[in-house]
């Protein structure tokens, strides 16, 4: 049985957004963690290849399920709003907190995030034909 574009494209988005929360949330629970369990400290979660890993990983998944869906729905402020918050989760990991600082790339790595979750799950829905959803155009 092979697998359809439409579903694998679905299965793109879908994992894109679990990455995407999964970044947000090691973001902003990572530290909370660490201070109150010091044992967390030696996993290396609170790297700079953590970030660099989730980068390499979303990239390519965003890409395919961004760019072909957008070939079905025509709507390119999707892809806009996707490439935007990949461009911004790539400057964080390439200034990283030596030029940015911690907060300015824990900001910049949320910021990236959310916007490539927002252009998935808008995404989604426009691959769904849900209609009666607010678009982002």
């Amino acid at each position: 049985m092979l697998i359809s574009d439409k579903s694998t494209r679905s299965l793109a988005d879908r994992v894109a957004m679990g990455l995407s929360a999964l970044c947000a949330l090691h973001c902003l629970l990572l530290p909370v963690a660490i201070s109150l369990l010091p044992t967390l400290a030696g996993f290396g979660l609170d790297n700079e290849e953590f970030h660099l890993w989730m980068v390499i990983v979303v990239l390519p998944i965003s890409l395919y399920a961004l760019i072909s869906g957008c070939r079905q729905h025509k709507h390119n402020s999707v892809l806009a709003i996707g490439f935007s918050g990949l461009a911004v989760l790539v400057a964080a990991v390439v200034l990283g907190h030596d030029v940015l600082g911690e907060l300015g790339e824990r900001a910049a790595t949320l910021l990236g995030a959310l916007l490539v979750a927002i252009s998935h799950l808008q995404n989604y829905r426009l691959c769904r034909g849900d209609s009666d959803r607010p678009r982002v155009d």
